[in-house]
């Protein structure tokens, strides 16, 4: 009887802290929804640390609850040999430049013409000068973060992709359109970090950062992902990709979808 009454109450502890955890977990990535990807902080900064704080204590104490999407997860070790090599399944291709109208009409043609007399509408975004991004999720969880390299082979960079706040660790949508999909980005930093680290590089005697393009580059290849995580990277979703296909029709119906699972889009 009493070793019955002793597993009720270990059992109904660990459920409560399961649930602590949870609800941690929940609230923190509501906040950094809020602060790095809407620019609309609920809560000062002291009040997110001591959640996060929190979250760290309680898998300290429990490491056989943690899970790969916690929020504690986004800084990692430093990798043992540098990045892996991985080949894309598609191609990372570039942006062409155009420099005139005659140009532009030209585009617009083409495009008419491989409608073959179905409407044609634009989405026009922003053109983020960082360094581009792909981000595997399987089951919604984010396994794999590659950078698009020469555009057929990249780097793995995962630890440092998760150092990015505006990068969900878990995916937010509820139709997610294929068990694993691709999500392409521009990660990019912010002019006023870019302005900030400068100020710091050439106060301890370095060299400033000639753009915050290069900037960006540099630091998503830094082999210590916690000096990564300092840079305060950030980066903007444009691109869906299921297996082989594009999973929506149009190109809109993709950035909704993306915004809706949690990334930035522009």
């Amino acid at each position: 009887m009493g070793r019955s009454l002793t597993t009720a109450k270990s059992t109904r502890k660990s459920a409560t802290i399961e649930d602590e955890l949870r609800k941690l977990r929940d609230e923190l990535r509501h906040h950094d929804e809020l602060y790095y990807v809407n620019d609309s902080p609920e809560i000062s900064d002291s009040e997110y640390d001591a959640m996060l704080a929190r979250l760290q204590e309680l898998e300290a104490q429990h490491p056989e609850l943690i899970t790969p999407d916690s929020p504690t997860q986004r800084v990692g070790g430093r990798p043992a040999e540098g990045f892996p090599e991985v080949v894309h399944r598609r191609p990372m291709l570039s942006l062409e430049n155009t420099y005139n109208i005659e140009e532009l009409v030209a585009f617009d043609q083409r495009c008419q013409r491989l409608a073959e007399g179905r409407p044609v509408e634009y989405v026009v975004e922003l053109k983020i000068d960082g360094v581009s991004i792909s981000l595997l999720y399987e089951d919604d969880i984010l396994a794999r973060g590659v950078t698009r390299g020469d555009g057929r082979i990249g780097e793995e960079v995962t630890q440092n992709a998760r150092t990015i706040r505006s990068v969900p660790l878990k995916l937010r949508a509820k139709n997610t359109p294929a068990p694993a999909i691709e999500v392409r980005g521009e990660v990019f930093i912010p002019r006023r970090v870019f302005e900030r680290t400068n100020a710091e590089r050439e106060e301890q005697g370095e060299p400033r950062f000639a753009n915050p393009r290069n900037a960006a580059a540099g630091t998503l290849r830094q082999l210590d992902s916690k000096a990564v995580a300092k840079r305060r990277l950030d980066m903007f979703a444009y691109d869906l990709i299921a297996g082989e296909r594009k999973p929506f029709a149009t190109h809109w119906e993709a950035l909704d979808w993306m915004e809706a699972a949690g990334f930035r889009v522009n």
